[in-house]
């Protein structure tokens, strides 16, 4: 009889309410297949709240950033956390800031899908995401350390992109109109030879999917979902006595 796996304590420092529920529950959802039906690790989840990370954001304060995300680090590491996750990609622009100083080590998201590009074959792609994220070097810096290239939105699609993020997915509305902008954008990325694209907004999966897309996607809320579940779960080989 093979003994359960052993799991770490998974910490969400989350910042959208819609982005980090659906990065929880993937995670809820996911582990059953290794551990079991309605078992997955440990799992805390601490926010603050994400005006008040905007406010940071906007005015590109990136230590005022930092700052929100390690008091949420300190309080999972005194709730018993292992490591920690942030399934928000525009506010990995912090994570430079926030990693020398924390008390426990991250998975970084944008890392996770450089790794899952470079997996699957896929040599340019397109970014989607926010105006702060697509504009910023977090993804760059990892596709082309992975040798991977990739095409931003143009000026208009970020404004008209990052409307769609805070004016609708944050609040869980979604709407065919939008879908079909998104659709046209990633068509537009598969003419400039992009194979892929990045669901760079930790809300954006729940509109778009390989199902509706032009390109494949990478997935980039459950990407890291399933790199915290591999981290956390390990097995134990050992056969129980007789």
């Amino acid at each position: 009889m093979v003994r359960p796996a052993m799991t770490q304590h998974i910490g969400i420092v989350a910042c959208s309410a819609e982005g980090a529920a659906l990065c929880y529950r993937t995670i809820c959802e996911e582990a059953q297949q290794e551990l079991g039906r309605h078992y997955h690790p440990e799992v805390s989840v601490h926010t603050h709240c994400l005006g008040e990370y905007m406010r940071f954001a906007e005015v590109d304060d990136w230590d005022g950033v930092a700052g929100l995300m390690l008091s949420s680090a300190h309080k999972l590491h005194k709730a018993g956390a292992d490591f920690l996750i942030c399934p928000d990609n525009t506010i990995h622009q912090a994570m430079r800031l926030v990693t020398p100083k924390s008390p426990l080590p991250w998975l970084h998201i944008a890392e996770e899908v450089a790794n899952e590009a470079r997996r699957r074959g896929y040599k340019r792609v397109g970014l989607t995401g926010t105006k702060y994220l697509v504009r910023s070097g977090v993804y760059p810096e990892r596709l082309e350390a992975a040798g991977i290239g990739y095409v931003r939105p143009n000026a208009a699609e970020r404004e008209k992109i990052n409307d769609i993020i805070f004016d609708e997915l944050v609040h869980a509305i979604f709407t065919t109109k939008s879908l079909e902008y998104f659709q046209q954008v990633i068509e537009r990325m598969k003419h400039e030879d992009c194979d892929a694209v990045v669901l760079g907004c930790t809300e954006i999966p729940l509109l778009v999917n390989d199902a509706n897309s032009p390109l494949p996607t990478l997935d980039s809320t459950r990407l890291l979902a399933r790199a915290a579940l591999r981290r956390a779960i390990v097995p134990r080989m050992a056969a129980s006595p007789r």
